[in-house]
């Protein structure tokens, strides 16, 4: 028997067929005692035809068993791509429980017709068409490390991605910035950019730049049909060097998200020959310092007169701050931590902050969110002070000590979070998932590595989690990671060997996994003090560039 209903809970009985939005069905079989029943189920965006066939291409007549053994050859190769060795099982088992999250997204909204061609219904047009199109990601959560991922383990991922961007602008007309399937007014910041740009200073362009870059121009200079389509208040950003507050909600969120994919733009057009774009671009990335008060050493609201928002509480949420509070979005300064630095007045006070953060009471003021959100509450919970792990703002922050001379805290720390925020239970992460992200963040941070700079080919040095780690990349070539002496106590980096080369530098570039190598490690019980704090060991920063 079936039974239909649709959204408005009218039940419409018992009927093979039904039209409309949010229709559901109950399914149910008369069976005899241990009788089993097996459904062939199929399912597609563009006809009851094309589902037909998408049953017969990826079932067909294959018993269960035989699907059950074909799915387990699919993700046993996928998994096998990056072999951990090491002692610890749980260890292992979160690692692949995280690899296995990181690849069920972004998902592929396209189909294969006869012919074995990809095709799609897009949600931007309403209309079938040749191509790819991906779906089911917020880029303002995946820039930050998921993203990254695919471009060193899984280019023709990126490549697809962007694909799926740039036929979004030819059917929708603007950058999507979270697609679910179509275009959502959520969230905040033009992250596309930030995709766009980190794989193509990575070497990956099979993808037409001309429509991408021009979409990127147009978007800083024209107002979208949604505030979270192109820039919200484009005309004052670019007028101001940042977004009044309280005129536009989480204005100072907006202002850093701008800065930094300004500075994306800005490499795509040095990259492209566009100088006088790039120079353009180049000052707006500096707009972070608009926002950012000396005296308290916090990024904060500004009324279009130039004065600061008052009352000013680091512990309130909201506001002019998405997601997050001052404490949070500060080091949202991804492409000029050395800028960031100079603001704060130095190491000593950049290091002071950076401390305080981890040991600042777990206070939580709901501001303009009007009551204790997911957010707040798993903050608390996981008892390192105003770190929010569980939330994407601060998941660099921890990679930071690398740029003012101290990298042994990132290491203790990335180590720290690795140990005490996830695992391979049902409660594995201390918050939001968030399209494989905070996966993301644990597979980087295992290798011993983290892209704190998307739009820069590299990562930065923290702590590796295991003694062996090969990563099977495309082209048939290889990558080992190494750790010497490498157990829950010696988590701290004595010394770096790139290829067999002493390595001082606290950051690794993106090309070694272009060409295979080994990246090895020589860990100890207690820091060492000297590795990687010269000033020439720090990564990059706009500001030294």
């Amino acid at each position: 028997d079936v039974i239909s209903m649709t959204d408005n809970d009218s039940l419409l009985g018992r009927i093979k067929e039904s039209y409309g939005r949010h229709i559901t069905a109950v399914i149910g079989f008369k069976t005899r005692k241990d009788e089993i029943v097996h459904l062939r189920v199929s399912s597609s965006f563009i006809s009851l035809l094309q589902a037909e066939h998408n049953l017969n291409r990826e079932i067909g007549k294959k018993s269960f068993e035989e699907i059950k053994a074909d799915g387990f050859k699919v993700w046993n190769n996928e998994l096998q791509k990056i072999k951990v060795e090491g002692d610890n099982e749980q260890q292992k088992a979160t690692f692949y429980s995280c690899f296995y999250r990181m690849l069920l997204f972004p998902r592929m909204f396209y189909e294969y017709n006869t012919e074995n061609k990809p095709i799609y219904y897009s949600p931007y047009d309403g209309k079938i068409h040749q191509g790819y199109m991906m779906t089911d990601n917020g880029f303002w959560d995946t820039f930050r490390a998921l993203h990254p991922f695919f471009t060193i383990m899984y280019p023709e991922i990126t490549e697809k991605q962007i694909q799926s961007i740039i036929n979004a602008i030819d059917q929708g007309g603007w950058m999507p910035q979270w697609s679910s399937p179509g275009y959502r007014n959520v969230m905040s910041g033009h992250h596309s950019c930030s995709i766009i740009a980190d794989a193509w200073l990575k070497g990956i362009r099979n993808f037409n730049m001309g429509k991408a870059y021009s979409a990127m121009i147009r978007e800083c200079n024209e107002k979208a049909p949604l505030k979270t389509l192109g820039r919200d208040g484009f005309r004052d950003y670019n007028e101001m060097g940042y977004l009044p507050y309280p005129e536009y909600a989480e204005a100072v969120s907006k202002t850093l998200d701008y800065a930094y994919d300004d500075f994306c733009i800005m490499q795509i057009a040095e990259s492209v020959g566009k100088a006088e774009d790039a120079e353009v671009f180049r000052k707006r990335a500096m707009n972070y310092a608009n926002v950012f008060d000396t005296t308290s050493r916090f990024m904060r609201g500004k009324t279009r007169d130039g004065k600061w928002t008052e009352p000013f509480n680091p512990y309130e949420w909201g506001g002019p701050y998405t997601e997050g509070n001052a404490w949070h979005h500060t080091w949202s300064v991804f492409h000029d931590v050395q800028g960031l630095i100079n603001l704060m007045g130095g190491n000593d006070h950049f290091i002071n902050q950076l401390d305080a953060l981890f040991h600042a009471p777990d206070s939580v003021f709901p501001g303009t969110y009007n009551t204790i959100i997911h957010e707040m509450a798993e903050m608390v919970h996981i008892g390192m002070g105003q770190y929010a792990h569980c939330n994407q703002p601060v998941q660099h922050v921890a990679y930071l000590f690398n740029y003012a001379g101290q990298p042994w805290k990132t290491q203790q720390l990335v180590r720290y979070i690795m140990d005490s925020l996830y695992s391979a239970l049902p409660d594995g992460f201390c918050g939001d998932e968030d399209n494989g992200q905070t996966s993301a963040w644990y597979v980087f941070s295992a290798m011993g590595f983290y892209p704190v700079t998307p739009g820069n080919p590299a990562y930065v040095i923290g702590s590796p989690l295991f003694s062996n780690i090969t990563l099977s990349l495309p082209g048939n070539k290889q990558f080992i990671i190494r750790a010497l002496n490498n157990n829950a106590a010696n988590h701290y980096v004595q010394q770096v060997k790139l290829n067999n080369k002493t390595w001082n530098k606290t950051w690794i570039p993106h090309n070694i996994f272009q060409t295979g190598g080994t990246l090895e490690f020589e860990m100890g019980a207690t820091p060492d003090t000297t590795w990687g704090t010269m000033p020439e060991s720090v990564p990059y920063s706009m500001s030294t560039k």
